[in-house]
């Protein structure tokens, strides 16, 4: 039986019989109990109640034979298998009242300080990974898991001495084990160097631009990024400040002008730009570095998957050039592991990351410390470095299908990536409505992302669109694009 708390009223004008065949009768009806399940014996809920057990027995046997019950040999009483033959349906009766919750007075809609329901952001597609061309990003591919290696980190993570080093309540602090790892084994390959006490695990990316958010910015602050740009970085700063400003891009990434010079924080995504991929070059990089020295504001630096580099020499990140401490730097699991895992790390002065650790206590205290452990176990056996290795195999050879497919079908419709990622941003003409695209396309198992939550202009422009990799098998890259060609020609000549 599940343990559900009935409560009687013995004020009620309703008898007690009445009022427990309502509220068993509700609590089916809300899916709280489900065909099958047993009910407490007689005995047992008129103890519970205070009843007698005869009141408890009358009305089991009146739902009974309404047929919402059954009863065995035995005399137990069961939610019937079968609630369609009795006609079931929520009594409307005054009698209910009591039983159903009353309508909320609260006008919480008036209470809300940002109503963040009305931000735009990236929505995935729910069964995606049951259709035949998901090209979702963001995504990982399940046959591509490390499985075994990362079940065999989790058995050692459980071991009794394990435990006693991540069981207790850590309070505010991380897995040590964890945090060299990252330093000596993750952040060194992106050339940063750093103390332990410069590191701070985060519930992803978005964890560490909330806690960034909450530390730093306030109604006058004001924080200039990427347009187009990623979405959640807008929309986690527009909870505190309406000066989110645009910064223009181009083929280069992020443009360093005098548009930055009355930003306080200028958030960058130099690695591969959110969303167009586009990576910023080094004599951008120093521009952005000199900018924020000349005009004294703070470089948050997302290193968005600054992993996935596999075609040309890697870039270095902004925080290994910095020479200033102007430079945040987020990183983030995701791309590499598992979105699902919800583990990255923020970089920055001791000062910050001790704030960042205090802010971060009166939210979560710190991400589940099982988890880091297994990461970390992960990290130290050489899992990672070699399964890094893997996914660039294995997107690389994507990545060149996917050219060659919308070479084929639609050349003037993208630009390749200079150093790799896993998407390809599109654009269309001005006529295409990828909003209305994403829809059709769905309709023949293809999953894309309109391109019109990135930009920060409303009404957005709606002839953009992402295609990601990483998620989609190879044989199915060449013709999920041909049907998705088809579509756009079809949608471009009825609109022209």
């Amino acid at each position: 039986m599940k343990d559900i708390l009935f409560i009687l009223d013995k004020n009620s004008e309703l008898t007690l019989q009445a009022q427990l065949r309502e509220q068993v009768t509700s609590a089916i009806m809300r899916g709280h109990l489900s065909p099958g399940d047993p009910l407490p014996s007689s005995r047992r809920l008129a103890q519970r109640l205070s009843i007698g057990r005869g009141t408890v027995m009358l009305a089991y046997q009146a739902m009974a034979e309404d047929g919402i019950l059954d009863s065995s040999e035995r005399k137990k009483f069961i939610v019937a298998r079968d609630l369609a033959a009795s006609n079931f349906r929520l009594p409307t009766s005054k009698s209910t009242e009591g039983t159903l919750p009353p309508p909320s007075q609260v006008q919480w809609d008036q209470r809300f300080k940002r109503d963040i329901s009305k931000q735009r952001y990236q929505k995935k597609s729910s069964n995606w990974q049951s259709l035949p061309y998901p090209f979702i990003y963001g995504q990982v591919d399940p046959t591509l898991f490390p499985v075994n290696a990362w079940r065999a980190c989790s058995r050692e993570a459980l071991a009794r001495l394990s435990i006693q080093e991540w069981g207790p309540d850590n309070v505010n602090k991380d897995d040590p084990f964890l945090i060299d790892q990252i330093r000596t084994k993750v952040l060194l390959r992106r050339g940063v160097w750093v103390e332990r006490d410069e590191i701070l695990v985060t519930l992803g990316a978005q964890n560490a631009l909330w806690l960034l958010t909450a530390l730093l910015v306030g109604q006058d602050t004001v924080v200039g990024l990427e347009d187009p740009g990623y979405a959640d970085a807008r929309n986690a700063f527009a909870t505190r400040t309406d000066n989110v400003k645009p910064l223009a891009v181009d083929n280069g990434g992020m443009i360093i002008d005098s548009h930055l010079h009355d930003c306080d924080y200028v958030y960058v995504t130099p690695s591969h730009h959110a969303p167009t991929t586009s990576t910023l070059p080094l004599e951008r990089r120093k521009a952005l570095l000199e900018k924020a020295e000349q005009q004294d504001f703070i470089i948050i630096e997302d290193d968005y998957e600054g992993e996935m580099n596999y075609v040309g020499e890697p870039t270095p990140a902004l925080k290994s050039i910095d020479q200033s401490g102007r430079v945040i730097y987020v990183g983030s699991f995701s791309k590499v592991l598992a979105p699902g895992l919800r583990l990255g790390y923020l970089v920055g002065s001791k000062e910050l990351i001790a704030a960042a650790r205090d802010m971060r206590r009166l939210i979560l205290r710190h991400p589940p410390a099982n988890n880091q452990r297994c990461a970390a176990l992960f990290l130290a056996n050489g899992h990672y470095d070699a399964f890094v290795n893997k996914l660039h195999k294995v997107y690389h050879q994507r990545w060149h299908l996917l050219a060659e497919a919308l070479d084929r079908y639609l050349p003037e419709y993208y630009r390749a990536p200079s150093f790799g990622g896993t998407s390809f941003w599109l654009t269309g003409p001005e006529e295409l409505d990828t909003v209305v695209l994403a829809e059709k396309a769905l309709e023949k198992g293809i999953v894309l992302e309109p391109g019109d939550v990135h930009f920060m202009q409303e009404p957005a422009p709606r002839n953009h669109f992402r295609l990601g990799f990483s998620s989609i098998a190879d044989e199915k890259i060449e013709p999920g694009v041909k049907i998705l060609a088809e579509l756009i020609e079809e949608q471009v000549n009825q609109t022209g």
